[in-house]
Protein backbone atom coordinates (compact mmCIF):
# COMPACT_ATOMS: atom_id res chain seq x y z
CA UNK A 1 0.00 0.00 0.00
CA UNK A 2 1.30 3.55 -0.74
CA UNK A 3 1.53 5.50 1.92
CA UNK A 4 0.89 8.80 -0.08
CA UNK A 5 -1.67 11.79 1.33
CA UNK A 6 -3.25 14.12 -1.09
CA UNK A 7 -3.07 17.54 -0.31
CA UNK A 8 -6.32 19.75 0.40
CA UNK A 9 -6.91 23.57 0.84
CA UNK A 10 -10.31 25.03 1.53
CA UNK A 11 -9.99 28.20 0.14
CA UNK A 12 -13.88 29.30 -0.65
CA UNK A 13 -14.89 31.44 2.19
CA UNK A 14 -15.91 34.88 1.64
CA UNK A 15 -14.21 36.33 4.74
CA UNK A 16 -16.91 39.28 5.70
CA UNK A 17 -15.03 39.57 9.11
CA UNK A 18 -11.86 40.90 7.46
CA UNK A 19 -13.31 43.81 5.64
CA UNK A 20 -12.06 45.20 3.95
CA UNK A 21 -9.65 43.05 2.53
CA UNK A 22 -11.92 40.77 1.19
CA UNK A 23 -12.79 42.92 -1.14
CA UNK A 24 -9.01 43.49 -2.51
CA UNK A 25 -8.41 39.78 -2.61
CA UNK A 26 -9.65 36.35 -1.49
CA UNK A 27 -8.08 35.42 2.36
CA UNK A 28 -5.80 32.65 0.75
CA UNK A 29 -4.19 35.43 -0.78
CA UNK A 30 -3.36 37.20 1.89
CA UNK A 31 0.87 38.21 2.59
CA UNK A 32 2.71 37.13 5.43
CA UNK A 33 5.89 38.11 4.83
CA UNK A 34 5.18 39.20 1.23
CA UNK A 35 4.06 35.40 0.39
CA UNK A 36 0.46 34.49 0.16
CA UNK A 37 -0.51 32.29 2.91
CA UNK A 38 -1.51 29.41 0.59
CA UNK A 39 1.75 29.48 -1.00
CA UNK A 40 3.17 28.64 2.81
CA UNK A 41 0.59 25.50 2.53
CA UNK A 42 1.32 24.52 -0.46
CA UNK A 43 5.24 24.14 0.60
CA UNK A 44 4.53 22.54 3.87
CA UNK A 45 2.56 19.77 2.07
CA UNK A 46 5.30 19.53 -0.34
CA UNK A 47 7.19 18.78 1.79
CA UNK A 48 5.32 15.74 3.64
CA UNK A 49 5.52 14.51 0.05
CA UNK A 50 2.12 15.78 -1.39
CA UNK A 51 2.02 15.60 -4.87
CA UNK A 52 -1.52 16.19 -6.30
CA UNK A 53 -3.44 18.92 -4.10
CA UNK A 54 -7.04 20.01 -4.76
CA UNK A 55 -8.13 23.23 -3.85
CA UNK A 56 -11.88 24.40 -2.72
CA UNK A 57 -12.80 27.50 -5.15
CA UNK A 58 -15.39 30.01 -3.88
CA UNK A 59 -14.83 34.17 -3.29
CA UNK A 60 -12.85 35.20 -6.20
CA UNK A 61 -12.10 31.92 -7.58
CA UNK A 62 -10.36 33.37 -10.41
CA UNK A 63 -7.76 35.38 -8.89
CA UNK A 64 -6.65 32.12 -6.89
CA UNK A 65 -6.56 29.91 -9.94
CA UNK A 66 -4.70 32.45 -11.96
CA UNK A 67 -2.25 32.69 -8.90
CA UNK A 68 -1.39 28.90 -8.39
CA UNK A 69 -2.32 27.85 -11.94
CA UNK A 70 -1.92 24.16 -11.99
CA UNK A 71 0.81 23.98 -9.30
CA UNK A 72 3.84 23.13 -11.63
CA UNK A 73 5.74 26.09 -10.30
CA UNK A 74 5.80 24.94 -7.27
CA UNK A 75 6.39 21.61 -8.15
CA UNK A 76 2.60 19.71 -7.48
CA UNK A 77 -0.15 19.28 -9.25
CA UNK A 78 -2.97 21.70 -8.13
CA UNK A 79 -6.60 21.28 -9.54
CA UNK A 80 -9.94 22.49 -8.44
CA UNK A 81 -13.46 22.23 -7.20
CA UNK A 82 -16.02 24.99 -6.52
CA UNK A 83 -17.85 25.55 -3.30
CA UNK A 84 -20.86 27.35 -4.70
CA UNK A 85 -22.82 27.49 -1.25
CA UNK A 86 -20.65 29.22 1.51
CA UNK A 87 -22.29 26.15 3.68
CA UNK A 88 -19.27 25.63 6.24
CA UNK A 89 -16.32 23.68 6.54
CA UNK A 90 -17.76 20.40 6.40
CA UNK A 91 -19.58 21.12 4.03
CA UNK A 92 -16.70 22.44 1.89
CA UNK A 93 -15.15 19.14 2.20
CA UNK A 94 -17.91 17.29 1.32
CA UNK A 95 -17.60 18.82 -2.29
CA UNK A 96 -14.18 16.77 -2.52
CA UNK A 97 -15.72 12.91 -2.23
CA UNK A 98 -16.05 12.43 -5.90
CA UNK A 99 -12.70 13.29 -6.75
CA UNK A 100 -10.78 11.86 -3.93
CA UNK A 101 -9.57 8.62 -2.91
CA UNK A 102 -7.05 8.57 -0.66
CA UNK A 103 -6.24 9.66 2.29
CA UNK A 104 -5.62 13.86 2.75
CA UNK A 105 -4.19 16.59 4.90
CA UNK A 106 -6.23 19.55 4.91
CA UNK A 107 -5.34 23.14 5.63
CA UNK A 108 -7.74 25.65 5.95
CA UNK A 109 -6.99 28.71 3.95
CA UNK A 110 -6.96 31.27 6.20
CA UNK A 111 -5.44 30.16 9.14
CA UNK A 112 -1.42 30.84 8.73
CA UNK A 113 0.24 28.17 10.24
CA UNK A 114 4.01 27.60 11.31
CA UNK A 115 4.49 23.99 11.90
CA UNK A 116 6.83 22.32 13.62
CA UNK A 117 7.03 18.76 12.02
CA UNK A 118 4.29 17.36 10.01
CA UNK A 119 6.10 14.29 9.00
CA UNK A 120 5.87 13.00 12.98
CA UNK A 121 1.45 14.11 12.34
CA UNK A 122 1.69 11.47 9.21
CA UNK A 123 3.41 8.90 10.38
CA UNK A 124 1.22 9.36 13.25
CA UNK A 125 -1.60 8.81 11.03
CA UNK A 126 -0.41 5.32 9.13
CA UNK A 127 1.37 4.31 11.97
CA UNK A 128 -2.13 4.20 14.09
CA UNK A 129 -4.38 3.49 11.42
CA UNK A 130 -6.22 7.05 12.18
CA UNK A 131 -9.52 7.99 11.84
CA UNK A 132 -8.04 11.36 11.66
CA UNK A 133 -5.28 13.36 13.15
CA UNK A 134 -5.46 16.77 14.57
CA UNK A 135 -2.69 19.25 14.59
CA UNK A 136 -3.49 20.58 18.25
CA UNK A 137 -0.67 23.56 20.35
CA UNK A 138 -0.92 24.51 23.55
CA UNK A 139 -2.26 27.92 23.85
CA UNK A 140 -1.74 30.48 26.97
CA UNK A 141 -4.37 33.02 25.08
CA UNK A 142 -7.86 31.94 26.17
CA UNK A 143 -8.84 34.13 23.61
CA UNK A 144 -7.41 32.00 20.39
CA UNK A 145 -8.77 29.18 22.02
CA UNK A 146 -12.16 30.72 21.69
CA UNK A 147 -11.58 31.60 17.93
CA UNK A 148 -10.94 28.49 16.93
CA UNK A 149 -11.75 24.69 19.14
CA UNK A 150 -10.43 22.92 22.02
CA UNK A 151 -9.52 19.40 21.80
CA UNK A 152 -10.30 16.86 25.39
CA UNK A 153 -8.30 14.05 25.54
CA UNK A 154 -8.70 10.30 26.91
CA UNK A 155 -5.60 9.49 29.40
CA UNK A 156 -4.40 6.99 26.77
CA UNK A 157 -4.18 9.90 24.31
CA UNK A 158 -7.20 9.51 21.79
CA UNK A 159 -9.08 12.54 21.18
CA UNK A 160 -12.16 12.03 23.09
CA UNK A 161 -14.47 15.76 22.18
CA UNK A 162 -14.15 18.45 19.46
CA UNK A 163 -15.86 21.93 20.44
CA UNK A 164 -16.22 24.36 18.38
CA UNK A 165 -15.74 28.19 19.67
CA UNK A 166 -15.96 26.84 23.06
CA UNK A 167 -17.02 29.54 25.31
CA UNK A 168 -16.10 27.60 28.86
CA UNK A 169 -12.40 26.35 28.64
CA UNK A 170 -11.14 23.10 30.52
CA UNK A 171 -8.00 22.80 28.92
CA UNK A 172 -5.51 25.03 26.91
CA UNK A 173 -5.71 22.42 23.49
CA UNK A 174 -6.04 24.27 20.79
CA UNK A 175 -7.27 22.85 17.04
CA UNK A 176 -5.43 24.67 14.57
CA UNK A 177 -6.97 24.35 10.97
CA UNK A 178 -4.75 21.13 9.91
CA UNK A 179 -6.00 17.89 9.52
CA UNK A 180 -5.10 14.26 8.57
CA UNK A 181 -8.35 12.49 7.17
CA UNK A 182 -9.22 9.01 6.48
CA UNK A 183 -12.16 8.59 3.84
CA UNK A 184 -14.41 7.56 6.63
CA UNK A 185 -14.97 11.30 7.54
CA UNK A 186 -17.11 11.53 3.98
CA UNK A 187 -19.46 8.90 5.98
CA UNK A 188 -19.51 11.63 8.98
CA UNK A 189 -19.95 14.48 7.52
CA UNK A 190 -23.21 13.17 5.58
CA UNK A 191 -24.47 12.77 8.87
CA UNK A 192 -23.18 15.66 10.24
CA UNK A 193 -26.17 18.58 10.93
CA UNK A 194 -26.00 22.26 10.71
CA UNK A 195 -25.10 23.73 14.19
CA UNK A 196 -27.57 27.24 15.87
CA UNK A 197 -24.21 28.47 15.80
CA UNK A 198 -23.62 30.04 12.64
CA UNK A 199 -26.29 27.74 10.94
CA UNK A 200 -23.48 25.94 9.03
CA UNK A 201 -21.97 22.32 8.49
CA UNK A 202 -18.81 22.25 10.93
CA UNK A 203 -15.83 20.01 10.24
CA UNK A 204 -16.01 19.71 13.96
CA UNK A 205 -19.01 18.19 14.69
CA UNK A 206 -18.06 15.86 11.47
CA UNK A 207 -15.16 14.75 13.77
CA UNK A 208 -16.76 13.69 17.14
CA UNK A 209 -19.36 11.71 14.72
CA UNK A 210 -16.10 9.83 13.55
CA UNK A 211 -14.75 9.38 17.22
CA UNK A 212 -18.26 8.25 18.49
CA UNK A 213 -18.08 5.60 15.58
CA UNK A 214 -15.45 4.16 17.04
CA UNK A 215 -12.50 5.57 14.66
CA UNK A 216 -9.39 6.54 16.70
CA UNK A 217 -8.64 10.38 16.30
CA UNK A 218 -5.13 11.78 17.61
CA UNK A 219 -3.86 15.19 18.52
CA UNK A 220 -0.86 16.03 17.35
CA UNK A 221 1.50 18.91 18.79
CA UNK A 222 3.73 19.91 15.64
CA UNK A 223 2.20 23.69 15.68
CA UNK A 224 4.82 26.41 16.33
CA UNK A 225 2.27 29.26 16.45
CA UNK A 226 -0.55 29.67 14.14
CA UNK A 227 -3.17 32.70 13.53
CA UNK A 228 -6.60 32.49 12.32
CA UNK A 229 -6.75 35.59 10.04
CA UNK A 230 -10.02 36.46 11.16
CA UNK A 231 -10.34 40.05 11.11
CA UNK A 232 -8.12 43.00 9.28
CA UNK A 233 -5.71 43.56 11.81
CA UNK A 234 -4.79 40.12 12.41
CA UNK A 235 -3.20 39.82 9.33
CA UNK A 236 -0.72 43.02 10.44
CA UNK A 237 -0.56 41.32 13.67
CA UNK A 238 0.92 38.05 11.98
CA UNK A 239 3.05 39.55 9.90
CA UNK A 240 4.79 41.03 12.82
CA UNK A 241 4.58 38.40 14.45
CA UNK A 242 6.12 36.48 12.09
CA UNK A 243 8.87 38.76 11.80
CA UNK A 244 9.78 38.39 15.13
CA UNK A 245 9.52 34.91 14.67
CA UNK A 246 12.60 35.28 11.61
CA UNK A 247 14.27 37.60 14.11
CA UNK A 248 14.30 40.31 11.43
CA UNK A 249 13.54 44.16 12.02
CA UNK A 250 11.77 44.68 8.69
CA UNK A 251 11.00 42.59 5.15
CA UNK A 252 10.83 45.70 2.53
CA UNK A 253 9.39 44.15 -0.99
CA UNK A 254 10.60 44.60 -4.65
CA UNK A 255 10.14 47.68 -6.56
CA UNK A 256 9.36 49.56 -3.55
CA UNK A 257 10.62 53.77 -4.01
CA UNK A 258 11.30 54.93 -0.49
CA UNK A 259 13.22 58.59 -0.28
CA UNK A 260 16.34 59.04 1.66
CA UNK A 261 15.80 58.82 5.43
CA UNK A 262 13.07 56.45 5.46
CA UNK A 263 12.73 54.09 8.62
CA UNK A 264 11.15 51.18 8.56
CA UNK A 265 10.77 49.35 12.31
CA UNK A 266 9.25 45.84 12.77
CA UNK A 267 6.86 46.70 9.41
CA UNK A 268 6.22 44.85 6.49
CA UNK A 269 6.40 46.77 2.63
CA UNK A 270 5.04 45.08 -0.36
CA UNK A 271 6.52 45.02 -3.53
CA UNK A 272 5.85 47.67 -5.45
CA UNK A 273 5.03 50.17 -2.62
CA UNK A 274 5.89 54.20 -3.35
CA UNK A 275 6.36 56.17 -0.62
CA UNK A 276 6.12 59.79 -0.90
CA UNK A 277 8.06 60.89 2.16
CA UNK A 278 10.76 60.22 4.08
CA UNK A 279 8.73 58.80 7.42
CA UNK A 280 8.89 56.41 10.08
CA UNK A 281 7.34 53.53 9.36
CA UNK A 282 6.47 51.40 12.61
CA UNK A 283 4.33 48.12 13.56
CA UNK A 284 2.58 48.36 10.16
CA UNK A 285 1.93 46.39 7.31
CA UNK A 286 1.80 48.19 3.67
CA UNK A 287 0.14 46.20 0.78
CA UNK A 288 1.58 45.59 -2.54
CA UNK A 289 1.33 48.63 -4.91
CA UNK A 290 0.47 50.88 -2.47
CA UNK A 291 0.90 54.87 -2.57
CA UNK A 292 1.36 55.69 0.75
CA UNK A 293 1.13 59.87 1.12
CA UNK A 294 1.63 60.15 4.51
CA UNK A 295 3.95 63.26 5.71
CA UNK A 296 4.00 61.51 9.50
CA UNK A 297 5.68 58.69 10.81
CA UNK A 298 2.94 56.16 10.99
CA UNK A 299 2.85 53.44 13.83
CA UNK A 300 0.22 50.17 14.12
CA UNK A 301 -1.67 50.70 10.71
CA UNK A 302 -2.54 48.50 7.35
CA UNK A 303 -2.13 50.33 4.67
CA UNK A 304 -3.43 48.86 1.42
CA UNK A 305 -4.87 50.32 -1.86
CA UNK A 306 -7.41 52.56 -0.91
CA UNK A 307 -7.28 51.07 2.65
CA UNK A 308 -6.12 52.22 5.96
CA UNK A 309 -6.68 50.79 9.03
CA UNK A 310 -5.16 51.35 12.72
CA UNK A 311 -4.87 48.54 14.60
CA UNK A 312 -4.21 49.90 18.34
CA UNK A 313 -3.11 46.54 19.58
CA UNK A 314 -0.36 45.90 17.88
CA UNK A 315 1.46 48.26 20.54
CA UNK A 316 1.27 44.76 22.64
CA UNK A 317 3.25 42.91 19.40
CA UNK A 318 5.63 44.82 19.37
CA UNK A 319 6.76 43.79 22.83
CA UNK A 320 6.96 39.89 21.89
CA UNK A 321 10.04 38.74 22.24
Amino acid sequence: MTRELTGVILAAGRGTRINPLNLLMPKPLLPVCNKPVIQYHLEEMKRVGVKRVIVVVGHLKDDIMAFLGDGSRLGLQVSYVEQKQALGIAHAVSQLEPVIDSPFILFLGDIFVVPRDLQSMAAMFWARQAGAVLAVKRESDPEYIRRNFAVLMHPSGAVTRVIEKPRYLSNDLKGCGLYIFDLAIFDAIRRTPRTALRDEYEITNSIQILIDDGYPVYPAEVVEWDMNLTVACDLLECNCRELRRRGLENLIGDNVMRPAGTVVENSVIGDGVVLRHPIAVRNSLVLPRTLVEHQQDVDGLLLGPDTELRCDRLAAVSRIQ
